[in-house]
């Protein structure tokens, strides 16, 4: 061997050394020792999203983990989304507050897990490239940090699906880079803060399914970008904040439903006229819908519901309608509306309790054979209900009770897509189909039908009032 060869090896040698040394360090040791601190926080992992998680070995290559281009393979992103229909992808246990180590994180993506429990994670204060915080639907719980406003250069902040509790901190006002606040469906209670004005190029507010009170501050002429604004399911009272009307040429969101508000639906409404959604029910509103509700031609769906609203009911120029609820007002609209039953993109139409007149073997269609849902109890509709629920393989819901529908049940082919079918009070004859026991809820009562009930798991209240009726859940059949 040449003494030129001989260094031609070492050379390589060393080479190959300080390859595999690279290799090795490529996680860089705080990331390395604040993501490995993570996983020793959690305690059930049934998915394996950890599972390539391992000192020494590249953590830019775990999965769940994302580094950058131009990061230095610093960790930048962590990304967990499981699926609240399915059991197996959740992870149980806490935060390690060592996860502030990872000092390039922008992201944090923890979404649908359920089983995440603590406080609200401090951590997240310590990072300073952190500008994007999703940590949805698991059990987060306590109150939101008095200084979460220290958080001033996140884009977006979001906490839907927890157990916050106590009520919004006033320092939320510093969070002026937002452009999305997602608080909905905790236990947050008390006023809006007023500081939330200051939030001057969110697109996107939603504090729904809370335990929110007062009036809704009158401050929306500060927000020149907002599109969803989402309110629903809280405690608010008073009427609708005459600043909404500036937010007309952007929101498509408008969400007020159940709720404790009250007063006339103000006609500056009609001038929202991006809205695509506006849901006004559940609340105490009365008087008139404003004719000038003509304007209002891109809305897809429209919840007016649960108020107290009267006659007459404005000409309305909706033209592609997907989800229309008019129920239980004080309208007497004698026939349904043509812009509802020949859009072709309806999927869900209530109008139980809307004064309307007709036989329903008139209706032949509902402009398309999509639709999920149909609630048109509590009228006086007569007719078969044939037409709108035979071969509809998209049906999810058909309700007609209360009203005076008189046909033969047996005509009826119920898709395999049903779940709930409610025909109850009416004049509804002859025997009960097998098909009826692939049903999730059924209600039957009160009716003409006869004959031997299908073995199911209904109670006996599905089927009470019919007089003929027989067979497990009423009393047995008598033998001829």
């Amino acid at each position: 061997m040449t003494p030129r060869y001989a260094m031609f090896l070492a050379l390589v040698s060393l080479l190959l050394f300080a390859g595999r040394y690279v290799s090795a360090a490529k996680c860089h040791p705080d990331d390395e020792s604040g993501l490995l601190a993570f996983k020793s926080g959690i305690t059930e992992d049934p998915s394996g999203f950890m599972s390539n998680w391992e000192p020494g070995t590249d953590c830019c290559h775990w999965s769940r983990i994302e580094c950058a281009e131009g990061s230095n393979n610093r960790v930048t992103t962590m990304g967990f989304f499981g699926d609240l229909d399915d059991p197996d992808k959740y992870l149980s246990g806490t935060f390690s507050p060592l996860l502030s180590k990872v000092q390039n994180l922008e992201g944090i993506y923890f979404q649908d897990l359920r089983n995440l429990t603590g406080p609200f994670p401090k951590f997240l204060f310590n990072l300073p490239k952190l500008s994007d915080v999703h940590i949805e639907n698991s059990k987060l719980s306590g109150p939101l940090p008095t200084d979460i406003g220290r958080l001033s250069h996140l884009k977006v902040l979001s906490l839907t699906g927890n157990r916050f509790s106590g009520p919004i901190p006033s320092s939320i006002s510093n969070l002026t880079n937002l452009d999305e606040l997602r608080l909905g469906n905790n236990l947050l209670s008390g006023p809006i803060p007023n500081g939330l004005r200051q939030l001057k190029v969110v697109y996107n507010v939603v504090l729904e399914k809370n335990q929110l009170s007062g009036e809704i501050p009158n401050f929306w002429d500060s927000f020149s970008k907002l599109q969803y604004l989402l309110l629903s399911n809280n405690k608010f009272t008073g009427g609708i904040p005459t600043s909404f009307e500036s937010l007309a040429p952007t929101i498509m969101y408008l969400e007020l439903g159940n709720n404790q508000l009250s007063g006339k639906i103000p006609d500056f409404i009609s001038n929202l006229k991006s809205l695509q959604t506006l849901d006004l029910s559940s609340n105490g509103f009365f008087g008139v819908l404003p004719k000038s509700f003509k304007k209002l031609t891109a809305i897809t769906n429209l919840n007016l519901a649960r108020n107290k609203l009267v006659d007459p009911f404005p000409d309305l120029a909706i033209e592609r309608i997907s989800y229309l609820d008019l129920s239980y007002n004080k309208f007497k609209l004698g026939d349904i509306p043509k812009w509802a039953t020949s859009s072709e993109i309806l999927y869900s139409l209530k109008l139980a309790g809307c004064g309307i007149k007709m036989r329903l073997d008139d209706l032949k269609s509902l402009g398309n054979d999509f639709y999920n849902f149909v609630d048109f109890s509590d009228n006086e509709i007569s007719g078969s209900p044939v037409n709108l629920v035979n071969n509809k393989g998209s049906l999810v819901g058909f309700s007609a009770s209360r009203n005076q529908l008189k046909f033969n049940l047996s005509d009826l082919e119920l898709p395999r897509s049903l779940k709930y079918l409610d025909l109850s009070k009416n004049q509804v004859f002859g025997s009960v189909p097998q098909s009826v026991v692939g049903l999730d809820k059924l209600n039957l009562s009160y009716n003409r039908l006869c004959g031997k009930i299908p073995a199911s798991k209904f109670p006996a209240a599905a089927f009470e009032g019919n007089a003929c009726l027989c067979g497990s859940p009423l009393p047995a059949c008598r033998r001829q």
